[in-house]
């Protein structure tokens, strides 16, 4: 079914533009070194084109408030396999989208939706690869967290590979080490590690992402209350239900790290960060600083939204995101 969206234009909050200017002054080091994304990219290729995205966003969140985490998911895990390249909407047998990891990704609709405005309004000239960086970035936004001034310029990648998703995403069984290896691997430390972990103050975990801690023996450190929370609705031979991976799923906010501390975390990658000694003292200190945590979080968005960007002959703009040109 073809929807036609309309956007109009708004004046951003006031914390908006001022997080906008600053990390555009200080925080982001590409900016001054002549790199290849920049923000306001698409200024006067196409206009409104953030507009446009902006509102696939919103009837997104209209029809599913799950939106939002899902599309921040799906950009981490496009950035994690190949780089930024959109690579993770792509179509086919051997996709990303068929690996494992990948198999409750969603939000696909959103950006097939701002996707089809834009070849409307603009045709060729946004990419896939962006779109998802600007969703991301409202995402936040539109749950309550701290904007950043998204870097676009990236073009879409041409192939996409279940193998590199099986071995470039991190699973939620990792303890600390296997995380800060992974992450490492995409040119992000520790405390970026520790960082976007806190993405999962938004969204809710599935059977599968807690299985390991329940069977087929329980993990000593959780609480029988949560234990048995979470077997009810994952029974052995498996199921369905879903947990909110914090007690304000649909806020963006610390309570994640209040969570952890408090020996709630859902996922053994979560629990990790407060029970390895390594990662506890950040950890810590997130779960009681609200605002230095969302800042820190603008940034190392941006940071990871530059991993192993195609420009130039590297990649295309495709016309449809599911299916290269």
């Amino acid at each position: 079914m073809e929807m036609r969206l309309h956007s109009k234009k708004r004046k951003p909050a006031l914390w908006t533009v001022m997080a906008m200017m600053i990390a555009q002054l200080i925080f982001h080091p590409r900016m001054c070194t002549g790199g290849a994304l920049r923000p306001g990219y698409y200024a006067q290729t196409c206009p409104n084109a953030e507009n446009i995205i902006r509102a696939a966003m919103e009837w997104g969140m209209q029809q599913d408030s799950g939106t939002a985490p899902g599309v921040l998911r799906l950009h981490f895990h496009d950035c994690f396999v190949d780089g930024c390249d959109g690579s993770v909407l792509l179509e086919g047998p051997t996709s990303e989208k068929t690996a494992p990891p990948n198999s409750s990704l969603r939000g696909f609709e959103v950006i097939d939706a701002a996707k089809a405005e834009l070849e409307a309004t603009c045709p060729g000239v946004v990419s896939c690869a962006d779109i998802l960086a600007y969703c991301a970035r409202d995402a936040v936004i539109m749950t309550g967290g701290l904007g950043w001034p998204v870097e676009a310029g990236r073009l879409d990648g041409r192939s996409s590979d279940a193998s590199r998703a099986n071995a470039e995403i991190p699973d939620p069984s990792f303890n600390v080490a296997q995380l800060i290896d992974s992450f490492a691997r995409k040119g992000l430390t520790r405390s970026d590690m520790i960082v976007l972990s806190g993405a999962h103050t938004i969204g809710r975990a599935n059977c599968k992402s807690v299985a390991t801690r329940l069977y087929p023996v329980q993990d000593p450190r959780l609480s029988e209350p949560l234990a048995a929370e979470l077997k009810s609705g994952c029974p052995q031979q498996g199921g369905s239900a879903t947990f909110n991976l914090d007690s304000t799923p649909d806020r963006f906010d610390n309570n994640y790290y209040a969570n952890v501390v408090n020996g709630r975390g859902i996922m053994n990658s979560d629990q990790v960060l407060f029970d390895d000694p390594s990662t506890r003292p950040e950890t810590t200190f997130n779960a009681v600083g609200s605002a230095p945590w969302a800042f820190r979080f603008s940034q190392i968005m941006l940071k990871m939204g530059t991993i192993d960007v195609k420009t130039g002959p590297q990649g295309e703009i495709r016309r449809n995101c599911r299916s290269v040109n």
